[in-house]
């Protein structure tokens, strides 16, 4: 005679209860770990572009300008730096790319967070060739904002020109 294999039904069902058990423990600590990776994802991608907008300024000889864009061909003084951003060679700057600028790099919008420039870089951040900054506030420094839920990160750019990151523990 063999005997029988498998589960009962009480092992069966005490089974499913550790694992509802343990899911509902995992579940909600994933979800903030995602938060926090996207959150870190996304001040990383912004600090890439401020320093990729510098080093070009500085390696090109030239005025750099950073505009918010949500078409990312054209400057937008209307919407969110979170719709997206350009970085392009600025001939004049005045926050808009002209027939002889040249668009270097574009960056898409931000899921689930809000960014901010402050009244300092509220439409552009623009590098000169030394690699300090001003915007379109004319002030040389000025701190981003990005928010993703109750978390965020503050960029803050000095009068050089270098930016710094913060940790944010309420937006």
């Amino acid at each position: 005679m063999s005997a029988n294999k498998g589960f009962s039904m009480l092992e069966l069902m005490i089974a499913l209860s550790i694992i509802a058990i343990l899911a509902s423990v995992a579940v909600p600590s994933y979800q903030s770990m995602a938060v926090q990776s996207r959150l870190s994802t996304q001040s990383n991608e912004l600090l890439t572009a401020l320093h990729y907008s510098r080093s070009e300024a500085i390696k090109r000889g030239i005025q750099v300008t950073m505009c918010k864009s949500s078409t990312g061909n054209s400057c937008t003084t209307g919407g969110n730096w979170q719709d997206g951003w350009i970085v392009y060679s600025d001939s004049d700057p005045n926050g808009t790319v002209d027939g002889t600028d040249q668009i270097l790099r574009v960056f898409p919008g931000l899921k689930g967070s809000t960014l901010n420039g402050g009244t300092s870089f509220s439409n552009w951040i623009t590098y000169r060739p030394s690699g300090s900054s001003y915007g379109n506030g004319g002030l040389s420094n000025g701190t981003f904002t990005l928010c993703n839920n109750a978390k965020g990160r503050s960029i803050t750019i000095n009068s050089t020109g270098r930016p710094r990151l913060e940790r944010l523990e309420s937006c």
